[in-house]
């Protein structure tokens, strides 16, 4: 696995458009769930949908002192 924080102007729209949509099946090629994701639930990536949500997942991985 690999945790990252992403910081630039709207991260989690931009990241989401990277992953494809959750469905890899109608992923297109070139986004990671299209080329490496099989179904809805073997994806191959995970990206927060807001964030408030990204807020929240970030801090299990995350101290909030390494933010700036």
């Amino acid at each position: 696995s690999v945790v990252m924080a992403l910081e630039k102007d709207d991260a989690v729209q931009a990241w989401r458009d990277l992953m494809g949509p959750t469905d890899s099946t109608r992923a297109p090629k070139g986004t990671f769930r299209g080329d490496f994701g099989k179904d809805v639930s073997e994806n191959a990536a995970h990206g927060s949908d807001s964030p408030e949500n990204a807020r929240i997942e970030l801090s299990y991985f995350f101290n909030a002192s390494e933010f700036c």
